[in-house]
């Protein structure tokens, strides 16, 4: 049996709250986490939106019914199967989305990239392909994948703001992958701002008012 790979052109969908025009302060790129769709994402940061920011909400390529045959829709940004190929296909997206948003972006607005869960490890790859301008990364209940090449990685992100972010009642942030982010940070010599809130596996909406708007 062989096996073979083509390319084909391919729509994705991505959610946009407020509007991007001269009035926009922060662009804010919002990677989902597994299961969960954009449209749905994306309402977990609108308390954001009266505050000058366009919260853009791009959505994995792969969707899947979240129970049985029927009902509830979620995606996801990759799986095991056909790793590799899921990995650049979804970095091809989302440089594409960014190259077409960000045409539209005035000069001096900030740009924040945001990975939840399984959309950290996807924010991760996407900045160590080189191909876009940003100015803060937070990784929210989720960490820095393994496999990232550590020598670019490092040289991108040495001059960024990095923030570290998860419940302190999150099931899925034990010890252990505390520590093993702990040691890939030393790994990329980055000292990451570590901030806890009094919850589980979600957004907080008090912490992102405190990341994005009382700090500002």
């Amino acid at each position: 049996m062989q096996e073979h790979h083509f390319n084909f052109s391919y729509k994705g969908r991505y959610s946009q709250l407020g509007e991007l025009n001269t009035k926009t302060k922060h662009v804010l790129f919002v990677l989902h986490g597994y299961g969960q769709l954009s449209k749905f994402f994306i309402r977990k940061f609108s308390c954001l939106e009266d505050h000058g920011f366009c919260i853009i909400a791009p959505e994995g390529l792969s969707k899947f019914y979240l129970e049985g045959f029927s009902g509830r829709v979620g995606a996801t940004w990759m799986t095991k199967e056909n790793r590799e190929v899921d990995i650049e296909n979804y970095i091809e997206y989302l440089n594409q989305l960014y190259t077409n948003i960000k045409k539209d972006i005035s000069t001096g607005v900030k740009i924040t990239l945001l990975g939840f869960s399984q959309g950290s490890a996807t924010v991760s790859r996407w900045i160590a392909s080189g191909q876009i301008e940003f100015n803060q990364l937070i990784l929210w209940a989720g960490i820095f994948p393994p496999d990232m090449d550590i020598t670019v990685t490092r040289e991108i992100l040495t001059s960024k703001e990095i923030k570290y972010v998860y419940g302190l009642d999150d099931p899925f942030i034990k010890k252990e992958r505390l520590q093993e982010m702990s040691e890939i940070s030393s790994h990329l010599k980055l000292n990451p701002e570590t901030i806890t809130f009094n919850g589980k596996h979600d957004i907080d909406t008090d912490t992102l008012l405190q990341i994005f708007v009382n700090n500002s």
